[in-house]
């Protein structure tokens, strides 16, 4: 018997704070979204999604719902991006103490920085490595510098960072790229030796952030900034097994959903990449 309320919608005795090794995160927050608003939906979007996946993996041959997934209460901040930014922060640090592995599910790209930030605090030898479209390497933004376009500026100033998928960059942005840490889409249709260069660049501990704009338009149109010439679902999978077997990845989220009212593929895609990547994740932590 399934519940309804959280990730999985999990037979009961999975879902509890105490015996769960995971911590679902959702922070429902699009305040400085700049063209199509809705991503604050994306989080309940996914966990609703989730409820209809199967539980077992097939590539890992395991079913990591019973390592516990907990999913916490929303971080509702109305106010401004810089206190999102410090409310999440403050919430993933306190489940890092407790030894949990923590998904964050936004909203904007913005939510990633308090992520990132708490899980630097703990690992300061993490590397991030950013999936996305976009660099989001503006210093400011439309006034602030926590808007989603920022976001990997943000997340540089407490870690170095790998950046795979990107197909948009402001002129002014380019000053900040790192050319041998930035992976563009186009030249990654090139072949598979870019994977090898890319996890080469990758420190030992891995935060993996996901902006869902960075996949192809035509299996993930629900986003707030669509760009077309993004990745496939197998090439991507492909890429990221691969860090996991060779990285060690401790943590994750993902972010820029934003969930349609006739399609709810976009929702299911995202809510099984999530449960795909704890499946690869806890099955090399178990053996």
């Amino acid at each position: 018997m399934k519940t309804t309320k959280g990730y999985g919608g999990l037979p009961r005795g999975f879902d509890g704070y105490e015996e769960s090794n995971i911590v679902v995160l959702p922070v429902p927050y699009d305040r400085t979204s700049t063209w199509l608003r809705g991503s604050r939906k994306g989080p309940r979007a996914i966990i609703e999604a989730s409820r209809f996946m199967y539980l077992y993996d097939i590539d890992t041959d395991s079913e990591v719902y019973r390592r516990g997934i907990h999913t916490d209460r929303p971080v509702r901040v109305k106010s401004s991006p810089d206190a999102m930014v410090e409310a999440v922060r403050e919430r993933v640090k306190g489940h890092l103490a407790r030894g949990k592995f923590v998904v964050t599910l936004g909203g904007e790209h913005s939510v990633s920085v308090g992520a990132v930030r708490s899980h630097a605090e703990k690992y300061p030898d993490l590397t991030v490595l950013q999936l996305d479209a976009h660099a989001d390497l503006q210093d400011e933004f439309e006034g602030s510098p926590y808007n989603h376009a920022c976001a990997m500026a943000r997340v540089r100033e407490c870690c170095p960072a790998v950046q795979v998928g990107i197909r948009s960059v402001d002129a002014g942005e380019l000053a900040g790229v790192d050319p041998g840490s930035v992976f563009l889409a186009h030249a990654m249709r090139e072949g598979r030796e870019w994977i090898d260069r890319a996890i080469a660049r990758l420190g030992e501990r891995v935060y993996l952030t996901v902006d869902l704009d960075y996949f192809d338009i035509s299996i993930m149109p629900a986003t707030g900034t669509p760009e077309p010439g993004g990745l496939l679902w197998y090439d991507t999978l492909d890429f990221l097994r691969r860090v996991i077997a060779e990285r060690d990845v401790v943590g994750f989220d993902v972010v820029e959903l934003r969930p349609g009212r006739n399609s709810k593929a976009s929702d299911f895609l995202a809510a099984k990449l999530v449960y795909i990547l704890l499946s690869h994740i806890f099955k090399k932590r178990t053996g």
